[in-house]
């Protein structure tokens, strides 16, 4: 039978993850392979004096220990070339690459590691902050050396990686004329991706040209890098993905590829690195640690008449792409609920003596709008008025404006959703039902789909089946395996397991955007629909001829090319691809996809790099919490999402990620927990340690979704991936408020928070 567009669809990859037949990054293995263990610096900050890797070169096994004075006389880096791949006279977080050692097997390689002597001055290593001080020592000495990778520059000194200024005129009046200010600082912590398959590649050099078979979310992206650090061109360099054992944003950039690279250049061999579970978790791009502090101006009747916004975000070490995340809460604070007054807003980009920061599943998102929604409660307390009748009076409609100066079209789609949510779960009656030390708590918010561009190549076979050739790939969410699947098959009649994806190639694909903002679906999705309209067209036409009918009357179903309305008349796609193929060519056909550039205030703010929310969605949130006023555990008893989804593709693969999201947003807020040292050095270091959510903390997601299929995508796609995740400690923190009757300002919120709040004292955790 025919797929069809909304309705299920098994997996093209299940059977092989499920048997376990899939080829993961780590699984990759080459004929004449060596190993490559990587020698990281053992303390967060201190000058490197000498390497003595002597002992280690003469060991059994060793080929080769490659240090900084092996690698090419180059920095890289996604927005600001600020890093090399191996340290060079310093190092600037614990576990920095330090050297390379390149051996037989794997085993050898790490028994090596020991044998290498790192002789560095150790210096006192800076946090977040010791660096918002802004008297500390200043990391990168070179700072205004490093060059901009996309060729625009950003604001930035010392240790202030990035600064976002927006300082409207009449702030501080808004403030001189307030009936009541309120104002809150919440803090979140890091937050690790906790994927199975710790980071790998294999690269080899030959022939002036490097091959990295990798595990990345961003194929394209590792290209760049690699190019970068071995200063070659990026056709230079040829990625070629395996399935990704989960990366949630860790493997959007690159990591061990530039080091395998190095390894392959230096020695001439064919060279795998694979991180250990220690290794990753040190080294990890994981969610950033912030600071925020709100400040609402009201005047008598409660209105929102200004706003004040700072953030401190933590770099670590080096940028990566975090410039442009700095840039986020210019429309996250402000955005929803309407500010009838200016806004100042100022965030800055910290580098500190710990492991760069990055992409995580809906990124700086989950704690700001935590955050906002934190303090919309406080001031709904503060005029002693309902929360939720405080939100809808401030919600904003159709064509209100961001503080960017983005105009949000469809954004009364919230007071939808606020409904929606009251036909399922009725706010008063919710109240009613809590049992002691129950709360309940509410949140809205607006996320975007990544408007990055991808291309998609679809070839019919011979055998009346279908291949499709792109960059693009899923990180288990499905998106290849169903959601570009789906789109294909259902335009070209065929049935399930009739079409197929390649594994990324970037010789051979053109350029993706990455596995990220729920884009694959929405944008790759757009381009495979239009590829394969193309391809529909070229096996109608020809089937007509077969036929001897008229094109119009073509209808393609079940893997079958039919006259309508004359079941008799019909002849197999495979006979229609196989005359297509032996008469005018194969019957392939290319499309392309990005989204339209979204208007915009330029004066908005200074140093914003990251302006727009592309193809928004509007979401709410609601949760149900008891606490345990003894110990602080805090269970979550009901969650409900109303997400808005554009079209929805896969009815399965939906519920899968609104499920998903709902639960790494519950570890977030309740378990989970990178913490930073006053030393500067990770606490957590094992996932014996690090507190991940069991099945049992995990409630049923009751789900409503919302269509409205966006006209500029195939099919009305949005994004969907991300926005589940988005909320989720907003409406969990608002609830734990409630059933406390505490305010509550940091994520993770762990027992001992909740004791200490309940007992009027302040946490030490």
């Amino acid at each position: 039978m025919s797929v069809t567009i909304g309705a299920k669809m098994n997996r093209t990859d299940g059977v092989a993850k499920v048997t376990g037949s899939a080829e993961y990054g780590v699984d990759h293995v080459e004929v004449g392979m060596a190993h490559g263990a990587v020698v990281r610096s053992p303390v967060p900050a201190g000058r490197l004096l000498g390497i003595d890797a002597d002992e280690a070169r003469a060991m059994p096994g060793v080929i080769a220990v490659i240090t900084a004075a092996d690698q090419p006389d180059t920095h890289g880096g996604w927005v600001l070339q600020d890093q090399r791949i191996l340290a060079v006279d310093q190092v600037r977080y614990e576990g920095e690459p330090v050297a390379i050692v390149v051996a037989e097997s794997r085993a050898a390689a790490r028994a090596a590691l020991d044998a290498v002597r790192l002789d560095i001055e150790e210096w006192e290593g800076i946090t977040l902050e010791q660096a918002a001080k802004g008297d500390a020592r200043v990391i990168h000495p070179d700072w205004e050396s490093y060059v901009p990778t996309f060729g625009v520059d950003h604001p930035r000194s010392g240790n202030c990686a990035c600064e976002v200024r927006a300082e409207p005129e009449g702030v501080d009046d808004a403030f001189a004329r307030a009936a009541h200010i309120v104002e809150g600082t919440y803090t979140a912590n890091r937050q690790y991706q906790a994927y199975l398959e710790p980071k790998s590649a294999t690269a080899s050099y030959q022939h002036g040209r490097y091959v990295i078979t990798t595990a990345s979310q961003f194929p394209f992206n590792v290209r760049d890098r690699v190019a970068q650090f071995m200063g070659v061109r990026p056709s230079d360099v040829r990625v070629v993905g395996k399935t990704i054992g989960g990366g949630f944003g860790a493997k959007l950039d690159g990591w061990v590829e530039p080091l395998a690279a190095l390894a392959a250049k230096v020695t001439g061999r064919t060279v795998s690195i694979r991180t250990s579970r220690a290794e990753d978790m040190l080294t990890c791009p994981a969610r950033e640690n912030a600071t925020m502090t709100i400040r609402t101006a009201l005047d008598a009747e409660g209105r929102m008449i200004g706003r004040e916004f700072l953030c401190e975000m933590d770099n670590g070490a080096y940028s990566g792409e975090m410039p442009w995340l700095a840039s986020l809460p210019l429309s996250v604070i402000g955005s929803v609920y309407k500010v009838h007054g200016p806004m100042r807003t100022i965030c800055r980009l910290w580098y500190t003596n710990t492991p760069p920061t990055g992409a995580f599943r809906a990124v700086g998102g989950v704690y700001l709008y935590m955050a906002q929604e934190q303090h919309m409660d406080e001031i709904a307390d503060l005029l002693g008025v309902d929360r939720r009748e405080y939100r809808l009076r401030h919600l904003f409609a159709d064509g209100d404006t961001s503080r960017t100066g983005q105009v949000f079209e469809e954004a009364g789609i919230l007071r939808e959703a606020f409904d929606k949510l009251e036909e399922h779960a009725p706010w008063q009656e919710v109240l009613d039902g809590l049992k002691p030390n129950q709360g309940v708590g509410i949140a809205a918010g607006v996320w975007m789909t990544n408007p990055m561009p991808g291309e998609v190549t679809i070839k019919m076979s011979e055998d009346g089946t279908a291949s499709i050739v792109t960059a693009a790939n899923d990180n288990g969410s499905g998106a290849v395996s169903m959601g570009l699947t789906q789109i294909v098959a259902s335009t070209l009649g065929l049935n399930e397991g009739d079409v197929r994806a390649s594994m990324p190639d970037t010789d051979v694909s053109g350029y993706d955007g990455g596995s990220q903002g729920g884009r694959t679906t929405a944008i790759v999705g757009t381009a495979a629909l239009e590829a394969s309209l193309q391809v529909r067209q070229r096996l109608v036409d020809i089937a007509a001829g077969l036929l001897e009918a008229n094109p119009d009357d073509i209808e393609l179903v079940d893997g079958q090319a039919k006259v309508k309305g004359t079941p008799s008349s019909a002849v197999p796609l495979a006979a229609v691809a196989a005359t297509g193929t032996f008469t005018s060519g194969s019957i392939t056909a290319t499309s392309s996809y990005a989204s339209p550039p979204i208007p915009f205030d330029p004066g908005c703010a200074s140093g914003a790099l990251f302006t727009t929310m592309s193809t928004p969605t509007y979401h709410v949130h609601l949760a149900v919490v008891e606490v345990d006023e003894v110990t602080g555990n805090v269970d979550v008893v009901r969650y409900v999402v109303v997400q808005e989804a554009g079209k929805v593709i896969n009815p399965v693969g939906a519920r899968g990620q609104v499920q998903g999201g709902v639960a790494q947003g519950i570890g977030y807020t309740l378990y989970e927990s990178l913490r930073i040292g006053d030393d500067a050095r990770l606490v957590e270091r094992s996932l014996e340690s690090y507190r991940l959510p069991l099945a049992v903390d995990i409630p049923e997601v009751e789900m409503i979704f919302l269509e409205h299929p966006d006209p500029k995508t195939g099919h009305g796609a949005k994004g969907l991936g991300e926005a589940p995740l988005v909320l989720t400690a907003a409406a969990i923190s608002t609830a734990v408020r409630h059933a406390t009757g505490k305010s509550v300002s940091a994520v993770p919120i762990t027992p001992e928070d909740v004791v200490f709040a309940l007992a009027g004292e302040e946490s030490t955790s």
